[in-house]
């Protein structure tokens, strides 16, 4: 398997499980805890899950001092991701939220023309914009569905965060870095801004409090388990992975399918429709991945042009 095929295949592995989403986390809203609640034990179970599998494959702990405040800003930075989408859906409807959170391949592909003079050409732009009309088409939202301000800026401030961090994966001093490695600390460092809002302090009255949930119904705990393994843990070492191979746009472009993901569950699990406007949508997503894999090598062939420069 070469590289850029290695690149592909994690990327989406990493932008299925983390569509996983709605299939733990549902059951936890519905149980009335809250996103900081649900995310703090995401990231410790996380943390725990991470350091047990790197002590039984014997990796090692060990950073740089260079690397330690690198890892802390991605943790935060990615946490802040995650925080801010939670809180925009408490303004807007949660489907308009994820489309317009789709956002951050444009914004990954202007942070690294910008910053790092590398521009994406024609065929990244095209596969961006089919997998953004094919998310549109996804929306199951109501018609009266109302866009607040304050909504878009959070979900806005959540796609350039994961945008940030995708590009400081890749373009960082932990660029070299051993993904399970920066997964574990970027975790550690994350959690520190889930204990900083659940704590309380009353100075005054010298009181501590940590506002800290539990599910009143056991079987959830499994829910938690889960939204730590499977779009916390799998979904970063793959994405770091993906990062690694194929570079930070076409990584951050196999996104697309994260909601596919989640369309699959509403269908299979919670008996949601399907109508021909939403398989289209599928459709394009599909054809925009499927083209920022193979479309150089059909372009070849079609103007019998060998092009041997790899996608970053």
């Amino acid at each position: 398997m070469n590289v850029k095929v290695k690149g592909v295949t994690l990327g989406s592995i990493a932008a299925a499980s983390y569509g996983l989403n709605p299939l733990f986390a549902l059951p936890l809203y519905a149980d009335g805890m809250t996103a900081d609640s649900m995310l703090f034990y995401r990231y410790v179970f996380a943390i725990l899950m991470m350091g047990g599998m790197m002590l039984l494959q014997h990796r090692s702990f060990h950073i740089r001092r260079r690397e330690l405040l690198s890892l802390a800003m991605l943790g935060l930075i990615f946490s802040a991701s995650s925080l801010l989408l939670f809180l925009s859906y408490q303004y807007m409807d949660a489907g308009i939220a994820s489309t317009i959170l789709f956002m951050y391949p444009v914004l990954v592909a202007l942070i690294m023309w910008l910053m790092y003079h590398e521009r994406a050409d024609l065929l990244t732009w095209i596969c961006i914009a089919l997998a953004f009309i094919g998310i549109c088409l996804l929306y199951r939202g109501k018609p009266d569905a109302p866009l607040s301000t304050v909504g878009i800026v959070l979900v806005l401030l959540s796609s350039l965060s994961y945008a940030i961090y995708i590009v400081g994966v890749n373009r960082s001093v932990l660029k070299k870095m051993d993904s399970e490695t920066m997964t574990f600390y970027a975790l550690v460092f994350g959690s520190m801004l889930y204990v900083v809002r659940l704590t309380r302090i009353d100075i005054e009255a010298g009181s501590f409090a940590f506002d800290l949930q539990v599910p009143n119904v056991a079987w959830l705990w499994l829910n938690l388990l889960c939204l730590a393994l499977f779009p916390t843990i799998i979904s970063l070492v793959t994405m770091n992975l993906s990062i690694h191979y194929i570079g930070s746009t076409p990584a951050a472009i196999l996104g697309a399918l994260e909601p596919i993901t989640a369309l699959v569950i509403g269908v299979f699990v919670f008996g949601e429709t399907l109508t021909p406007r939403i398989v289209l949508g599928i459709l394009l997503v599909l054809f925009a991945v499927t083209l920022l894999v193979a479309g150089r090598k059909l372009l070849a062939i079609i103007t019998g042009k060998s092009n041997r420069t790899p996608i970053r």
